[in-house]
């Protein structure tokens, strides 16, 4: 019988743009998951900056090994334990990648795994990767999937049955209640659904657990081209999902800043067939005519500002 391990997935409430507050309440949370005997810690997606149309957000990206890297390193080492998160980061190339670290209980960076493709206005911060997104811990392999990455047929694809655990974390945000408010209400309610559903059908489809951590709290900021402010809030909630689906533990995102804790075992399973599309579920109306519109206007930016760089790192490419 394989030996149960016990992981925490971690809800952050992050003030936009301020990674000092963001890191100290994920330190606080990580020592709350040591307490209570977390041996695998994950952070959210952009745990140092929380996610908004903002620009500032890329162009005070980090270098790879700054401030958000080393408090993964540093919470590893203290606690002998794996810790893993993502953050946006600006490389020696130039160009900024939300990329996820697992750190090893001593303190070494054992992978990383960089979005495949941005969600949206994410696409005006930063560009896509192109690894597996498996990571190497002792014995076991890990895989790695950030928010929408857990909706599509080929990130499934390149982890089913190929990894004992997968990391996950998300930066969803809700559909405003924009006129007319009873669609938009209607909207929202399944867009909450979806994101808090991802996680466990995900897992289902990969043959293994899925540990999810998660934002909550408001969100503000410009609408790309349509002129509008968009108000909402981060989507879902921190979870533990068992390989076939069985969610184990959750936090939902009124209930804040927190853990989700669950004992689980590291086993493969058989993995549900993959559907063939690309989508493993539907997105909704509006998420995907979003999708649709700020995701090419976002590269257009990108490709125009490289991601508001305002300075050329040391050793970068010209």
């Amino acid at each position: 019988m394989a030996k149960s391990t016990r992981v925490a997935a971690l809800q952050v409430e992050a003030e936009v743009g301020n990674i000092d507050a963001n890191l100290g309440m994920c330190s606080d949370l990580a020592e709350r998951a040591v307490r209570e005997g977390a041996q695998w810690i994950v952070l959210p997606e952009f745990f140092s900056t929380g996610v908004a149309n903002r620009p500032e957000l890329a162009q005070n990206a980090p270098d790879a090994d700054g401030a958000p890297t080393r408090l993964l390193r540093d919470l590893a080492r203290t606690h002998g334990v794996h810790v893993g998160g993502s953050s946006l980061v600006r490389d020696t190339d130039g160009h900024v990648r939300n990329a996820f670290f697992l750190a090893g209980p001593d303190g070494d960076i054992l992978g990383r795994h960089d979005k495949d493709m941005p969600t949206m206005w994410e696409s005006s911060l930063y560009i896509g990767g192109g690894d597996p997104g498996r990571i190497r811990a002792g014995e076991n392999m890990i895989g790695t999937a950030m928010c929408w990455e857990l909706l599509r047929t080929q990130t499934a694809e390149r982890l089913a049955g190929q990894v004992d655990l997968v990391l996950s974390g998300s930066g969803w945000w809700s559909i405003p209640a924009w006129p007319p408010r009873p669609l938009t209400r209607w909207l929202e309610q399944r867009n909450n659904a979806r994101a808090v559903e991802a996680p466990s059908v995900f897992a289902t489809y990969c043959g293994a657990p899925v540990v999810h951590a998660a934002h909550s709290g408001p969100l503000n900021c410009p609408m790309p081209l349509v002129g509008l402010a968009y108000g909402g809030h981060y989507q879902g909630g921190a979870s533990v999902t068992a390989a076939d689906g069985t969610v184990l533990a959750l936090r939902r995102r009124d209930e804040g800043p927190g853990i989700a804790v669950a004992d689980i075992e590291l086993v493969r399973s058989a993995p549900r067939p993959l559907p063939d599309r690309f989508w493993l579920q539907k997105r909704g109306v509006l998420p995907a005519l979003a999708w649709a519109y700020q995701n090419p206007y976002g590269r257009a930016q990108y490709a125009r500002t490289r991601g508001h760089q305002t300075h050329r790192p040391a050793g970068a490419l010209r």
